[in-house]
């Protein structure tokens, strides 16, 4: 699956480098994950790649979200597909996840909600 990750400041943002995120490949990226979210707790994942999603591959990002969430962190969705947006609505996940436009944008959401405390 290999991930591109990166580090704005404390933001860490993992560019999903998947067509499909499913039952086939879910689990690898929760594997894949794991190291990464053991050092970060502002973390933005960007689905531009993602075609398609399933209810595994909405799972794997509720765990990225409780794990972040644990440690007083929060997740952010960016670029999110047309395709992948649809399932969001249908089962309300967009309620749960932050959505935003860009990278640039969610980077500005942490960097603003930080600023508030």
């Amino acid at each position: 699956m290999k991930h591109k990750v990166e580090k704005i400041g404390e933001v860490t943002i993992v560019a999903v480098n998947e067509e499909e995120l499913d039952a086939g490949n879910a689990d690898e990226f929760r594997r894949e994950m794991a190291p990464v979210l053991k050092t970060c707790r502002q973390l933005v994942l960007d689905l531009s790649q993602v075609q398609f999603m399933d209810s595994r591959g909405c799972g794997a990002i509720l765990s990225c979200l409780k794990h972040v969430s644990t440690s007083g962190g929060d997740l952010k969705l960016c670029r999110v597909t047309e395709p992948v947006l649809m399932v969001f609505e249908l089962i309300r996940m967009d309620r749960i996840c932050e959505i935003v436009s860009t990278r640039e944008d969610a980077v500005q959401a942490f960097q603003n909600s930080s600023g508030q405390a």
